[in-house]
């Protein structure tokens, strides 16, 4: 495998808040790495706090993008039923929300993934605005979003505990998450 220097990037993360916007000079076969205060590692946007904030912006935005795409099929006259309208926002929005969701999901910043996903099941179930949250999750057929995050969480703990060989075996079975 080689490394392409300029897809790397350096960044610094610290609890001291005089050096969390230091700069490191740091070469990789002669060429210098750019800074990057919020780098993408496996597609999440990380920042310094670790509250996923700058990720969960951007995926919010991104499911509004999704749900304009879903508003358009369902004002279209392409005879979209209900199955179909709801498969695809299964597979436009909710795939885009549930990515790496265990990482992420303690974060206090899941709101905006939580009022675009409450905008997807509003056009799935063809509810107004003033349609109380809490139903619309029963009218979607959909589970609530916290609850596949946490669905999603326990089974990514059930998955590392049946692997005894990796390396974080040890730290997440002897403090499991809260």
């Amino acid at each position: 495998m080689k490394t392409k220097t300029s897809k790397t990037v350096s960044s610094v993360f610290h609890l001291r808040n005089i050096w969390a916007n230091r700069q490191l000079h740091v070469s990789m076969s002669g060429d210098l790495l750019k800074h990057d205060p919020n780098p993408v590692y496996l597609g999440v946007t990380l920042d310094r706090t670790l509250s996923y904030k700058e990720h969960l912006s951007k995926t919010a935005a991104k499911l509004k993008s999704q749900n304009n795409l879903l508003l358009k099929l369902a004002g279209s006259s392409w005879g979209a039923n209900a199955k179909t309208f709801r498969t695809s926002a299964l597979a436009l929005c909710y795939s885009v929300a549930e990515y790496c969701c265990p990482a992420w999901s303690r974060s206090s910043h899941t709101a905006s993934i939580d009022s675009q996903l409450n905008n997807t099941m509003r056009l799935i179930s063809g509810c107004v605005r003033p349609t109380q949250t809490p139903w619309l999750s029963v009218l979607a057929n959909i589970a609530h979003p916290r609850l596949c995050r946490k669905v999603a969480t326990d089974n990514l703990l059930a998955t590392v505990e049946n692997h005894p060989e990796w390396p974080l075996h040890a730290d997440i079975v002897n403090h499991p998450a809260q």
